[in-house]
């Protein structure tokens, strides 16, 4: 059984433990990094829209100034999905 190393993805640290599984029986972790914002996340997400990768990649497609629609096709994801992560973003 080989073992895989699991960081953060959202500051990259090795810090990391087991938390416990989600409703869909995914392996959920948690960061110990003091400086990490979030603490609770999981490796694979079911999905796509979910994942902070996806969404990282809206906020920089909505600043080089791709549409709701145009982004939706790309990542292959709801448009109204996309439309609530700006607005989530756009809040904060």
């Amino acid at each position: 059984m080989a073992l895989t190393s699991v960081k953060c993805p959202f500051c990259g640290s090795d810090n990391v433990v087991k938390n416990g599984k989600n409703a869909t029986g995914k392996q959920t972790y948690l960061c110990k990094n003091k400086e990490c914002l979030q603490s609770g996340f999981i490796e694979d997400y079911t999905y796509k829209a979910c994942d902070p990768k996806v969404k990282e990649k809206i906020y920089v497609m909505t600043v080089n100034g791709n549409g709701t629609r145009a982004i939706s096709r790309i990542l292959d994801i709801s448009k109204d999905t996309v439309t609530a992560a700006i607005k989530k973003k756009s809040r904060k």
